[in-house]
């Protein structure tokens, strides 16, 4: 199974450690991974997003362009990259920050009140953690389990008391994700 995921959003909720994380998980699994992250001009409060490939077989080309998964964290991120997602994707989106709905007809769409929960859980910082679980009980890409291992690696030692906190944020959406599993079996959607 080929992923091509593209996760996108303002800098600073998390994008590119998420993108990292789906990675590092799928590392754990003795997958073959890619990680491409792409940052606007400023840091904080600019555009990021980045691309992660996760993969069965060695890995031709790390760059995505028509992604099979976009995770969209706000709504310039989802009216900016709806487009690229492959007929038959999917489109997992933040509905704590984003006020529409997934135009398309063509993709399955997921809608996931990430920041919601992460308030929940006391810290809005683990949205996209929330967004990154509903991925993974979505689609099985990567394990709850490496996810929730890989993230002492992708968090520095400095934030380490912060990785229950992280780790319920992925059980939450993973919760969330898997009751709309995709893709059904049979349907050959990551296959190339």
């Amino acid at each position: 199974m080929l992923w091509e995921i593209l996760l996108a959003g303002f800098g600073g909720q998390g994008i590119l450690l998420a993108g990292q994380l789906i990675a590092y998980a799928g590392l754990r699994q003795g997958k073959h991974v890619a990680w491409i992250p792409s940052y606007g001009p400023e840091m904080r409060g600019g555009t990021a997003n980045c691309s992660v490939t996760v993969a069965d077989e060695p890995i031709s080309c790390p760059l995505v362009t028509e992604p099979l998964v976009l995770i969209a964290m706000n709504q310039p991120s989802l009216e900016k990259f709806e487009t690229a997602v492959v007929p038959g994707g999917l489109v997992l989106y933040n509905r704590s920050l984003i006020n529409r709905t997934v135009q398309r007809r063509d993709v399955r769409a997921l809608d996931v009140p990430a920041n919601a929960l992460a308030e929940e859980l006391g810290n809005v910082r683990v949205a996209s953690m929330v967004l990154v679980g509903a991925f993974i009980g979505a689609t099985g890409a990567v394990s709850l389990e490496a996810a929730r291992e890989a993230l002492a690696d992708v968090l520095p030692p400095r934030r380490h008391n912060l990785l229950p906190v992280n780790r319920e944020a992925l059980g939450r959406g993973a919760a969330i994700g898997a009751r709309c599993r995709w893709p059904s079996a049979g349907d050959g959607a990551g296959e190339k």
